[in-house]
């Protein structure tokens, strides 16, 4: 059965929208989505030792799709915002760029859950306490860890990404 041209355009529409619309999606997450050979929430005992800088931090995707960065300044006293896994896999500490903090390492089959998260309470800028804040909101409600060599993903609930590189843990501490 032929269809006059009329109704084939009218069918490829739908279809060239959706592909469209699919592309773009794509597009949109390119920052986000994990490469092909990054471990999705691996074993805390791979990051055992290891310590990570936060180097950017995409906000949630607004209404059009695009992801925004958040500007992340390198904290009152030139501190960045770190985070390192001890020896034992059974903490996390690091620096939010103003205060410390520490939290205690739980896994299951499942992957790891950060708990008892504890923080210094030293008073810096309304600007970086509302940072340190959402530091924090992000990294006690992550919804998936994800690890390619030296870079970390931290990607929340809220579908907000941290992303960490590594640096070297003989570093000098502050």
């Amino acid at each position: 059965m032929n269809l006059p041209t009329v109704h084939r355009s009218s069918l490829n529409r739908p279809f060239l929208a959706l592909s469209c619309l699919g592309l773009s999606l794509l597009t949109a997450c390119a920052n986000v989505i994990p490469p092909c050979g990054a471990k999705i929430s691996p074993p805390s005992r791979e990051l055992r030792n290891t310590r990570w800088e936060l180097i950017r931090w995409n906000l949630t995707p607004n209404a059009n799709g695009e992801v925004r960065g958040r500007q992340i300044p390198q904290g009152e006293s030139s501190n960045p915002i770190q985070i390192a896994f001890d020896t034992s896999g059974e903490h996390l500490s690091g620096s939010t760029g103003c205060n410390r903090f520490t939290a205690q390492i739980s896994e299951d089959e499942r992957g790891f859950t950060l708990e008892k998260i504890v923080t210094t309470k030293m008073a810096c800028s309304p600007q970086r306490m509302e940072l340190e804040n959402d530091f924090l909101y992000e990294l006690n409600d992550y919804r998936t860890i994800v690890r390619d060599g030296d870079r970390l993903l931290v990607i929340g609930r809220d579908r907000e990404v941290l992303s960490f590189a590594q640096r070297d843990t003989q570093a000098t501490k502050k």
